[in-house]
């Protein structure tokens, strides 16, 4: 019989797990702040060592040491905590502490892994490095235990730091602070549907718009409207389409100057088609745009300019416009060369 204590000891890792999982880190830097959230059930041991040291302040104040431009930067390193540290010894603290904990997690862009000593496995200590862009020769080799949910613009910057031999950066990029937090809530993700049952208003370059969502049309649709309207993801973007007496379309991130990211990035996710035979494309309907999987919607989405019944039932419609119909009248009178208009026409604070 087993004893009466194994099952407490076999859900105590469990438990720690699920915890770690609603938890993410906020690193602080001289060129801004980013955040990761952690993988658990790849490095259990490595997410648990990272949390402890960091709420022990282990982190603050060292910097990352070594960068490849646009591919990965480093950083961890206790010995940098101290300014006056040989160059010849950056990178060589806080190593040889951890086993290593191999899993099938790719070194996609944003994934955070640990440093080991060179050609030796099972070395694997406090520093860490974050994937720039992805390195499929580190996968299985290199303990991955976390990805990068928001601030990957910051990332670039730090990769982009003048360096020397061997990716020593010229200065140290200082981690300020680096301090564990809940996961941010994902807005509207338990809203009811009578509090999905909202008129929005959104600026354009041609006057305000207030679109009426109808959430028992598309539910998930509306859900994921709200998000990025109301955390302001949809700002700055353009409507880069106009077809006169067809459609509108708008609200892709790369619209914005510079194709600047957004916090809310790390929520936006294809959307399963929510199509409904009995909800007609005409004159204002709001639609979501999408690729050829049906499954594929993300953020575009397009105003109604006239009646386009061949969208019926494949495209998910998921508000309508109920104010400010003499902008739709505006978008009309655009100048365009061939479905671009020739003037930006952006979505405003």
């Amino acid at each position: 019989m087993r004893s009466p204590l194994f099952l407490p000891i076999l859900l105590l890792p469990m438990a720690m797990a699920q915890a770690a999982a609603d938890l993410e880190a906020v690193v602080t830097t001289e060129l801004g702040e980013f955040r990761f959230a952690f993988a658990p059930d790849k490095a259990p041991r490595h997410v648990e060592e990272f949390i402890a040291r960091a709420r022990k302040g282990y982190y603050d104040g060292s910097a990352f040491h070594r960068v490849v431009a646009n591919g990965i930067i480093q950083g961890g390193d206790p010995l940098l905590k101290n300014p006056k540290t040989p160059r010849n010894l950056w990178g060589t603290g806080g190593l040889n502490l951890l086993p290593g904990a191999y899993s099938d997690m790719k070194h996609e862009r944003g994934v955070v892994s640990t440093v080991r000593i060179p050609t030796k496995p099972n070395s694997d200590g406090a520093q860490f490095f974050v994937c720039v862009s992805a390195q499929p020769p580190l996968d299985g080799q290199f303990s991955a235990f976390g990805m990068v949910n928001e601030g990957l613009d910051v990332i670039d910057r730090i990769s982009q730091a003048p360096a020397g031999e061997n990716g020593f950066t010229n200065t140290p990029v200082r981690i300020l602070k680096v301090i564990i937090e809940p996961k941010k809530k994902e807005p509207f993700s338990d809203a009811t549907m009578d509090q999905l049952r909202r008129t929005v208003k959104m600026n354009t370059t041609l006057g305000p718009i207030e679109i009426t969502l109808e959430p028992d049309w598309a539910p998930n649709h509306v859900r994921a409207f709200l998000r990025l309207h109301e955390t302001g993801w949809y700002q700055g973007t353009v409507f880069h389409r106009i077809v006169k007496d067809f459609v509108v379309q708008g609200g892709m991130g790369h619209t914005r100057p510079n194709r600047a990211p957004h916090n809310s990035d790390r929520w936006v996710r294809p959307l399963r088609g929510e199509f409904r035979e009995d909800v007609k494309h005409v004159r204002g309907i709001v639609s979501m745009a999408r690729g050829d999987d049906p499954d594929s919607a993300t953020t575009s989405f397009f105003l109604m300019l006239g009646p386009s019944p061949h969208l019926d039932g494949k495209y998910t419609a998921f508000g309508r416009v109920t104010g400010g119909l003499e902008v739709l009248e505006g978008f009309e009178k655009e100048e365009v060369e061939g479905e671009t208009p020739k003037r930006t026409l952006a979505i405003l604070p």
